[in-house]
């Protein structure tokens, strides 16, 4: 009989869940579950009505129910679209014939959908008593927006927490993480130096006893989120898009936590011939040539291979040069960038959006293209990323390039932009996946997991070897965590006091 790994424990710590109980009662804490957060009408109308008079970034524990790709685009006051915010890349900006989507991460509290990625973490051993608010404090270590969203969370659900980010992100991570999370500690290097911010956590472990680590490269809690709520809006906005000869050629993702990736298995599920495209940087190609280095696409992780990887069910990897993804974000960005957009047909509503493409975002869309690219499809192909957060993390890096150009961005810089790392971009730097070239990636999980941060071999080898009883089982958690979700909710009796 295979072995049957915990994957997301839910056994309860009964003394922990009766001081959590308390603490939810005492700060009115009542918690979304995931169905909900994919279907945001089933929340209590009562909630609802409460959220008309809450700002979208609050810190008020209601925000849980904001959790979501559905959010109207609204600073305070807003509710819930009946589809997930998204847009379309149209052909005057990608120069290919397929369509190209993007869900919109720049309306979930803290303007990105990490705070999802850390509500699938935490919740789990908060549920059932292994976390204890009066006792634990809770460790988010990133390179960015995960420790954000795990600080903003920490916050609503009553717990202390610690972030984690490497010194050289933007300064507004930092001006923003000073009015939220507990504790800030900064490590050396870029979003490149993983390790380091993993050093640090075993740092912590070995000096404070209350710590608990919530590693979204290691949580499979972040899988499942992306897998259920990720990939369920994904599907609605495939099925809102296709009329009737549409379908999906791939999902295409910058691999950072590889958290997103799981609604690629999603897709898979559900349109069993598109294919999951990860994208890296090519300054940094981990996936593509174990390497090493370091880059400036902000918010994706480098040097090994994600514990929450499914690389099994990976079909392509796709290098991204940082220029490309810079010159994007820059053309997204500027004045004269879109004045440039403008002359080329792209239209104002359009414009008045890509603001909401962050640098990640621009690394995405590029992946998107190259994919269309590579397999020549055509306008019946749709492809789908997403846009993990907006250009207002990221105002410091257009000042920043603005200074060592020694000029303001113009029509002509627009134009070179566009013409050499948008249209003219190439398909080099790209390898469709083999079985053999998929565990060559795989295997790279064991200096990082099994040496370093000490996971258990066997279960590197079930992701691979016993993958239906790994994989598929963790997709199916979700109803579970649900249920004991409801549980939780019942024993603080809050639903039924609204």
């Amino acid at each position: 009989m295979a072995k049957q790994y915990k994957l997301i424990d839910l056994n309860v710590n009964e003394e922990g869940l009766r001081k959590t109980v308390e603490v939810a009662k005492k700060r009115k804490i009542i918690i979304p579950t995931l169905r909900q957060m994919k279907n945001p009408e089933e929340i209590n109308d009562k909630i609802k009505e409460k959220l008309k008079f809450i700002g979208l970034w609050d810190l008020d524990p209601l925000n849980l129910f904001r959790i979501t790709w559905k959010n109207e685009p609204k600073e305070k006051g807003g509710l819930f679209n009946r589809l997930p915010n998204y847009i379309e890349i149209p052909k005057e900006i990608t120069g290919v014939k397929s369509r190209i989507f993007a869900l919109v991460g720049k309306f979930f509290p803290t303007g990105c959908h990490k705070v999802g990625a850390s509500f699938g973490c935490l919740i789990p051993k908060l549920i059932t008593g292994q976390f204890d608010p009066t006792y634990h404090e809770a460790v988010w270590p990133s390179t960015g927006n995960y420790c954000r969203g795990g600080a903003y969370n920490s916050r609503l659900l009553g717990c202390k927490s610690i972030a984690i980010l490497p010194e050289n992100m933007s300064q507004e991570r930092f001006n923003w993480l000073k009015t939220v999370a507990d504790e800030i500690i900064a490590t050396p290097g870029c979003e490149s130096n993983v390790k380091e911010i993993y050093d640090k956590t075993w740092e912590l472990r070995k000096t404070r006893e209350n710590v608990m680590i919530f590693n979204q490269f290691g949580e499979l809690g972040n899988h499942l989120w992306h897998y259920e709520v990720t990939g369920s809006a994904m599907e609605e906005v495939i099925e809102n898009e296709k009329g009737n000869k549409g379908k999906l050629a791939g999902v295409c993702l910058t691999s950072g936590s590889a958290g997103t990736l799981g609604s690629g298995d999603y897709l898979k599920n559900k349109y069993p011939n598109c294919k999951i495209a990860v994208g890296e940087a090519v300054q940094c190609p981990t996936l593509l040539n174990n390497g090493f280095g370091d880059h400036r696409i902000e918010g994706i992780g480098d040097k090994h291979i994600p514990w929450i990887h499914n690389v099994k069910n990976t079909d392509m990897i796709i290098g991204i040069d940082d220029n490309e993804s810079l010159a994007l974000f820059r053309l997204f960005n500027e004045e004269a960038g879109h004045e440039y957009l403008k002359s080329l047909g792209v239209k104002r509503d359009l414009i008045e959006k890509l603001p909401w493409v962050g640098i990640s975002g621009a690394a995405n869309i590029l992946c998107c293209i190259k994919f269309a690219k590579y397999y020549e499809l055509n306008e019946d192909d749709m492809v789908i990323t997403v846009l993990t957060d907006s250009a207002e993390m990221y105002k410091s890096r257009l000042k920043e390039m603005e200074e060592v150009r020694g000029r303001k961005y113009e029509l002509i810089d627009a134009a070179i932009d566009y013409s050499r790392y948008v249209v003219g971009i190439r398909t080099d730097n790209i390898e469709e996946l083999t079985y053999k070239s998929k565990k060559r990636i795989h295997n790279l999980k064991y200096y990082t997991w099994i040496e370093q941060q000490m996971y258990d071999l066997d279960e590197l080898n079930a992701q691979w070897y016993d993958y239906d009883n790994y994989w598929g089982r963790l997709h199916h958690i979700g109803q579970e965590l649900d249920r004991t979700i409801e549980e939780f909710n019942d024993r603080t009796g809050l639903l039924k006091e609204l």
